[in-house]
Formats: C-alpha cells, sequence, structure tokens
C-alpha cells in the first residue's frame, strides 16, 4: 500500500472489531481497493458436515469487503453492507484466505467482489457485497 499511514490505521481499526479477534483474522496485504485476509480453521467454526460453517465465511467475506472499501475512502469511514450473497463452490477444510477487490466506488455505493480459498488455493466460494457509504456512524 502506498500510504504506510493509512495502513497503520486500517490495521488499527481492524484489531478493534471483536469478529476480528474471535475468528484470529489476520490481515495479509492491502493495495487500494483490494485486501486480502486469513483466517484460521478450528475445528469449533465446523458446520454440520464438517467443514468451515458457511456463515462464518459469509462473515469473513462481508468483513475483507469492508477493509478493500476503506483502502480508498479512509480508515475512519462509516460505512454499512446493504447486502451481499455468497456462492459455496467446495466445502472449505483448512484455513482460508479471502481476497476482496472493489467492483466500483460511488459516491454512496461501493459493490465489492471476494474470493475465498482454501490452504491449497483452492476457490471454495465467491461473493458479492454491496457497502453504503454514510455522513457518520450510528450513536448508541
Amino acid at each position: 500500500m502506498p500510504d504506510p499511514e493509512l495502513e497503520r490505521r486500517l490495521l488499527a481499526r481492524a484489531r478493534a472489531i471483536p469478529i476480528s479477534a474471535t475468528l484470529g483474522m489476520e490481515l495479509v496485504g492491502f493495495d487500494e481497493g483490494t485486501c486480502a485476509a486469513r483466517v484460521p480453521y478450528r475445528k469449533e467454526y465446523d458446520g454440520v458436515f464438517e467443514s468451515f460453517h458457511g456463515g462464518i465465511l459469509m462473515t469473513i467475506a462481508d468483513s475483507v469487503a469492508c477493509f478493500a472499501v476503506l483502502t480508498l475512502t479512509g480508515a475512519e469511514q462509516a460505512l454499512t453492507t446493504t447486502d451481499m450473497n455468497i456462492r459455496f463452490l467446495r466445502p472449505c477444510l483448512s484455513d482460508v484466505t479471502a481476497t476482496a477487490r472493489v467492483i466500483k466506488r460511488g459516491r454512496t455505493m461501493c459493490p465489492v467482489s471476494v474470493e475465498l480459498n482454501d490452504a491449497h488455493g483452492e476457490l471454495v466460494a465467491i461473493a458479492q457485497v454491496n457497502y453504503m457509504l454514510l455522513p457518520d456512524l450510528p450513536r448508541r
């Protein structure tokens, strides 16, 4: 990533997200409009077929897509997922690496494509996530 300060802020934001820590998510690469993350396989993440649960793979895709958008908007940008879909292609029986690429940065909407690969480089799922840029974060 060309801007080390942006990368530092993105990594800090990722570390502050509880689901990232819960999953052991490691952001392994950034560039303009892209992000890659790796999540280790754990038996407790299994679904009914003793492979990575599809809902967790979807969470990983959503998270890495968010960080791809933030490489374009800045780490502090408020945003939210509006919709997403995922197509599961094969069981994931190992660590997973998700690679996200922003398809188009619009004024308010940012569609993102995500590929999820197992530790052998096999494509296990593909997803599309749409993000809406918000003027500020919702208050609690």
